[in-house]
Protein backbone atom coordinates (compact mmCIF):
# COMPACT_ATOMS: atom_id res chain seq x y z
CA UNK A 1 0.00 0.00 0.00
CA UNK A 2 1.13 3.50 -0.83
CA UNK A 3 1.12 6.06 1.97
CA UNK A 4 0.10 9.62 1.05
CA UNK A 5 -0.39 12.33 3.71
CA UNK A 6 -0.46 9.68 6.44
CA UNK A 7 -3.18 7.58 4.78
CA UNK A 8 -2.74 4.09 3.34
CA UNK A 9 -4.13 4.40 -0.17
CA UNK A 10 -5.40 1.05 -1.60
CA UNK A 11 -3.27 -0.46 -4.37
CA UNK A 12 -5.95 -2.30 -6.30
CA UNK A 13 -8.05 0.75 -7.19
CA UNK A 14 -7.70 3.34 -9.93
CA UNK A 15 -5.61 6.35 -8.91
CA UNK A 16 -8.48 8.84 -8.99
CA UNK A 17 -10.67 6.55 -6.86
CA UNK A 18 -7.87 5.55 -4.48
CA UNK A 19 -6.88 9.09 -3.50
CA UNK A 20 -10.47 9.89 -2.50
CA UNK A 21 -9.70 7.84 0.63
CA UNK A 22 -7.83 10.94 1.81
CA UNK A 23 -10.06 13.22 3.91
CA UNK A 24 -10.62 16.42 1.94
CA UNK A 25 -10.22 14.95 -1.55
CA UNK A 26 -13.43 14.06 -3.34
CA UNK A 27 -13.97 12.74 -6.87
CA UNK A 28 -13.66 16.13 -8.60
CA UNK A 29 -10.50 17.13 -6.74
CA UNK A 30 -9.04 13.68 -7.37
CA UNK A 31 -9.51 14.16 -11.13
CA UNK A 32 -7.73 17.54 -10.98
CA UNK A 33 -4.81 16.11 -8.97
CA UNK A 34 -4.37 13.23 -11.43
CA UNK A 35 -4.35 15.68 -14.38
CA UNK A 36 -1.79 17.95 -12.67
CA UNK A 37 0.44 14.97 -11.89
CA UNK A 38 0.41 14.03 -15.56
CA UNK A 39 -0.92 10.53 -14.98
CA UNK A 40 -2.85 9.66 -18.09
CA UNK A 41 -4.60 6.74 -19.64
CA UNK A 42 -8.20 6.24 -20.73
CA UNK A 43 -9.00 4.13 -17.77
CA UNK A 44 -6.73 5.73 -15.17
CA UNK A 45 -4.03 3.25 -14.06
CA UNK A 46 -4.23 1.48 -10.72
CA UNK A 47 -2.10 2.68 -7.81
CA UNK A 48 0.05 -0.47 -8.04
CA UNK A 49 0.93 0.38 -11.66
CA UNK A 50 2.39 3.81 -10.83
CA UNK A 51 6.11 4.43 -10.72
CA UNK A 52 7.71 5.84 -7.56
CA UNK A 53 8.22 9.15 -9.40
CA UNK A 54 4.50 9.45 -10.18
CA UNK A 55 3.56 8.68 -6.57
CA UNK A 56 6.01 11.35 -5.40
CA UNK A 57 4.38 13.86 -7.78
CA UNK A 58 0.95 13.00 -6.36
CA UNK A 59 2.26 13.50 -2.80
CA UNK A 60 3.85 16.81 -3.71
CA UNK A 61 0.73 18.21 -5.40
CA UNK A 62 -1.57 17.16 -2.54
CA UNK A 63 0.83 18.54 0.11
CA UNK A 64 1.33 21.92 -1.56
CA UNK A 65 -2.06 22.76 -3.04
CA UNK A 66 -4.72 21.17 -0.84
CA UNK A 67 -5.65 21.26 2.83
CA UNK A 68 -6.29 17.64 3.79
CA UNK A 69 -6.49 15.22 6.73
CA UNK A 70 -5.32 16.66 10.09
CA UNK A 71 -5.20 20.31 9.02
CA UNK A 72 -8.69 20.17 7.50
CA UNK A 73 -10.17 18.30 10.46
CA UNK A 74 -8.60 20.83 12.84
CA UNK A 75 -9.99 23.72 10.81
CA UNK A 76 -13.50 22.19 10.88
CA UNK A 77 -13.34 21.73 14.65
CA UNK A 78 -12.09 25.30 15.12
CA UNK A 79 -14.93 26.68 12.98
CA UNK A 80 -17.51 24.84 15.10
CA UNK A 81 -15.74 25.91 18.32
CA UNK A 82 -15.88 29.54 17.13
CA UNK A 83 -19.64 29.29 16.52
CA UNK A 84 -20.14 27.83 19.99
CA UNK A 85 -17.95 30.49 21.64
CA UNK A 86 -19.71 33.46 20.05
CA UNK A 87 -23.08 31.99 21.03
CA UNK A 88 -24.62 31.96 17.58
CA UNK A 89 -27.75 29.94 16.87
CA UNK A 90 -25.74 27.38 14.93
CA UNK A 91 -23.30 27.15 17.84
CA UNK A 92 -26.14 26.45 20.28
CA UNK A 93 -27.47 23.70 18.01
CA UNK A 94 -23.99 22.14 17.87
CA UNK A 95 -23.67 22.34 21.66
CA UNK A 96 -27.05 20.66 22.20
CA UNK A 97 -26.39 17.99 19.57
CA UNK A 98 -29.39 18.95 17.44
CA UNK A 99 -29.65 19.47 13.67
CA UNK A 100 -27.95 22.70 12.65
CA UNK A 101 -29.42 23.45 9.24
CA UNK A 102 -33.12 23.88 9.92
CA UNK A 103 -34.34 20.31 9.78
CA UNK A 104 -37.41 19.31 11.76
CA UNK A 105 -36.91 17.65 15.13
CA UNK A 106 -40.45 16.78 16.18
CA UNK A 107 -40.00 13.55 14.26
CA UNK A 108 -36.79 12.22 12.73
CA UNK A 109 -33.39 13.74 13.66
CA UNK A 110 -32.49 10.44 15.36
CA UNK A 111 -28.97 10.53 13.97
CA UNK A 112 -28.17 13.76 15.81
CA UNK A 113 -30.31 13.14 18.90
CA UNK A 114 -29.25 9.53 19.45
CA UNK A 115 -31.46 6.66 20.59
CA UNK A 116 -34.91 7.50 21.96
CA UNK A 117 -35.12 8.37 25.64
CA UNK A 118 -38.44 7.12 26.99
CA UNK A 119 -40.23 9.60 29.23
CA UNK A 120 -42.51 8.33 32.02
CA UNK A 121 -46.16 9.41 31.87
CA UNK A 122 -46.42 9.50 28.12
CA UNK A 123 -48.83 7.42 26.06
CA UNK A 124 -52.37 6.17 26.63
CA UNK A 125 -54.06 6.34 29.97
CA UNK A 126 -55.74 3.03 30.83
CA UNK A 127 -57.51 3.87 34.08
CA UNK A 128 -60.28 6.11 32.61
CA UNK A 129 -63.02 3.51 31.86
CA UNK A 130 -66.71 3.63 32.88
Amino acid sequence: MVRIVGVDVPDGKRVDVAITHIFGIGPYTAQRVVEKAGIDGDPTPKMSELSEEQVDRLREIIDKEYRVEGDLRRENVMNIRRLIDIGSYRGLRHRRGLPVRGQRTRTNARTRKGPRKTVAGRGRRTGMKK
